[in-house]
């Protein structure tokens, strides 16, 4: 298979059903009441595009859109367990968030993604006369950048620099078990500087 302008990608599942308890016991989830807390966000590809060079590989794994999975996903007809992952050089088209090449640690973000590390707010600091007490998290607004892309560098942002977004547009998802947020680089606001000593 040829697949022009997308991914296709290799899934058992669309969404991780089953937690495990720290005694190793299993339970199994009904997701259907909080699919997108659920979903599975990375997958084995079977076919890069043919059109783009994203650098990808068959059996790289490739990190992607909650589209993908969510609402009975995208399914390659007549392909079981076959998804496929829209691609575009601009995020608005692109489903295709990072791939990580076969046997190494490398994320490589793809077509103006933008991968970070969550930063929370510092809690305000407590009074020895007032109790304060937050009802709501308080949104993530700035993240750290994870991982390096070209793009990235062309406009003079590394991996490690603090990035503002407005929280609206970041999206958390998993590499490895430890949370990323994902957001289209048209989304950052600012970069934070070093003061100057």
């Amino acid at each position: 298979m040829k697949p022009l302008n997308c991914f296709v990608v290799r899934m058992e599942k669309r969404t991780n059903d089953q937690i495990t308890l720290s005694n190793g016991m299993s339970l199994y989830v009904d997701t259907k009441f909080d699919e997108f807390k659920h979903r599975i966000n990375e997958a084995e590809i079977l076919y890069p595009p043919l059109k783009v060079d994203t650098g990808a590989k068959a059996g790289d794994t490739l990190y992607f859109h909650h589209h993908v999975v969510v609402n009975d996903g995208q399914p390659l007809s007549g392909h079981k367990d076959s998804y496929i992952v829209n691609y575009s050089d601009t995020t608005i088209e692109n489903q295709a968030i990072a791939y990580r090449p076969k046997g190494t640690k490398d994320v490589i973000p793809l077509g103006g993604w933008v991968v970070l590390i969550p930063i929370k707010e510092e809690a305000p600091k407590m009074s020895e006369v007032i109790e304060v007490v937050k009802l709501k998290e308080s949104d993530i607004k700035k993240g750290k950048v994870a991982f390096h892309a070209d793009y990235l560098g062309d406009i003079g942002i590394s991996v490690g620099d603090v990035v503002g977004f407005n929280y609206k547009f970041g999206y958390p998802f998993k590499i490895d078990g430890e949370t990323y947020f994902r957001m289209r680089l048209v989304d950052l606001l600012y970069v934070e500087e070093t003061p100057v000593l």
